[in-house]
């Protein structure tokens, strides 16, 4: 959606917004929220979305998931040193239970895949990943 590119286009993410979303994550059969497009881990994007995933995890603690796709590689731009990390990167992960990350690629399309586009993204175990200090699959 090249309109989601545009920085100046939809309306501001303010903290009516994030009320109003709060409060649409209150009922129990809403498992959680995902966070993606245009880009959620590009640098601007992330110093917006850290406040408020952090306000979700204050309301809800783990009783509500937290989904992100990026186009960005995990370990190689959302890491220490990476083209799409900030002083938000290492926080905003803390609070991600899944991250599916990679660009979609034509080539490697699979409509058969679960919760991505292409073969070269990966659903990532954000807790588990941290933890360990490596990439961790999640349902793989």
């Amino acid at each position: 959606n090249p309109e989601t590119w545009d920085f100046n286009y939809g309306n501001p993410f303010t903290t009516e917004v994030e009320d109003k979303i709060l409060k649409m994550l209150e009922p129990a059969y809403i498992k959680g929220i995902t966070l993606l497009g245009g880009e959620p881990m590009e640098p601007n994007n992330q110093r917006a979305l850290l406040p408020f995933v952090k306000r979700i995890k204050e309301k809800f603690g783990d009783t509500k998931t937290i989904w992100s796709f990026t186009g960005f590689i995990y370990d190689k731009d959302l890491i220490a040193g990476g083209r799409a990390h900030t002083e938000a990167t290492d926080e905003l992960m803390q609070n991600l239970d899944v991250l599916v990350d990679g660009p979609f690629v034509k080539k490697k399309k699979n409509l058969s895949l679960k919760f991505r586009g292409s073969s070269n993204q990966r659903i990532i175990d954000m807790p588990a990943t941290l933890e360990k200090g490596e990439v961790v699959l999640k349902m793989e």
